[in-house]
């Protein structure tokens, strides 16, 4: 018996021994350049995309933004990489890149498959398709025979074909790699529907489109998509400095901090608040970071609802409704974690 827990306490020793140099790795190797490397997608308008001076804005970028001044105290702390849909997953796991913000859709197999860890969902979206207004098209169930433009590599492509077979309908696939391909293909005519995300359909009629109000969006969502952060498996450290720079964005919203309030809120005898904004420590010591990681966060970006808002909704030109996007207080799906 004596022997038996001499093993078993010499195997959980190596296993603890084992689990100690991984963690910190990436949070390690990120600190030590200085920046944080963030793998996006380029021509997503509202998400992530460069303007004409060559600067990364978007949704996604603010995330990544916020991630930065977490962990550096300045926003200005990252670099963007833009990545395909075929390039997106091994950028992360040979580490090109640390965090993967790229529109990604958080499934079962890519979180356990692919050495790497989902962290949150920072957008609730679902799959629609996207057809001419002159095609007198009211209902997906009546693309019988239609071609339809997809990216390769995604959930996007496996949804469609799902649907379609559900319900017994025939379609050719187009498939191109890049976004801005794909829209060429569909405003030019040679696909009669274009699927994607319905937030990144309404990006792409209201931005790249010549004549936006030519094209609708049917009703019809052909799946769930979660939305959000992905890192390497490995580095539990590096996850929480990503999850809770999110959950801070939520969690500020949740409780009235905003950019612009956010030094007066210092002031404030809410315990929570004094929790999130470091006035009360203990948060940034368990992460690694500055007690004012969720300050400088808020501080350089705003709370989460003033980044969808400005990127994605009424202030932007996509115009989306939060919807499920709203706090949980108000009827939505975004039901951050307490940092206390």
């Amino acid at each position: 018996m004596k022997k038996r827990l001499s093993v078993l306490a010499a195997a959980v020793a190596l296993a603890c021994a084992s689990a100690s140099t991984m963690a910190g790795t990436v949070f390690d190797a990120v600190k030590k350049k200085g920046y944080v490397q963030c793998g996006l997608s380029d021509g997503v308008s509202g998400f992530s995309a460069t303007n004409s001076k060559g600067e990364w804005e978007g949704m996604d970028v603010d995330i990544c933004r916020a991630i930065a001044a977490a962990m550096f105290g300045d926003a200005s702390k990252y670099k963007g990489t833009a990545l395909s849909t075929q390039q997106r997953f091994t950028a992360l796991q040979s580490g090109e890149v640390d965090v993967l913000m790229r529109t990604v859709t958080l499934t079962q197999t890519r979180d356990t498959s692919l050495g790497l860890a989902a962290v949150a969902a920072s957008f609730y979206d679902g799959q629609g398709i996207m057809v001419r207004k002159s095609q007198n098209v009211k209902s997906a169930k009546e693309l019988d025979g239609a071609t339809v433009c997809v990216q390769p590599g995604t959930t996007t492509e496996l949804n469609l074909a799902d649907w379609f077979r559900t319900h017994g309908i025939k379609f050719t696939p187009v498939v191109i790699d890049k976004v801005t391909e794909v829209v060429r293909a569909f405003e030019s005519g040679r696909c009669d529907a274009f699927t994607d995300d319905a937030s990144q359909l309404a990006a792409v009629r209201a931005t790249q489109l010549a004549k936006p109000d030519d094209y609708e969006i049917l009703p019809e969502r052909f799946s769930k998509e979660p939305l959000g952060l992905m890192v390497r498996q490995g580095d539990d450290q590096w996850q929480g400095v990503v999850r809770w720079t999110l959950f801070a964005l939520m969690e500020a919203e949740e409780y009235g901090i905003t950019q612009k309030n956010v030094d007066d809120m210092l002031k404030s005898p809410n315990p929570n608040i004094q929790r999130i904004l470091g006035v009360t420590p203990g948060a940034g010591k368990n992460m690694g970071v500055d007690e004012k990681w969720a300050y400088n966060a808020i501080k350089a970006v705003g709370n989460y609802g003033e980044i969808f808002e400005r990127n994605v909704g009424q202030q932007s030109k996509l115009k989306l409704a939060r919807g499920t996007n709203a706090l949980w207080s108000h009827g939505g799906a975004m039901y951050p974690w307490p940092i206390r």
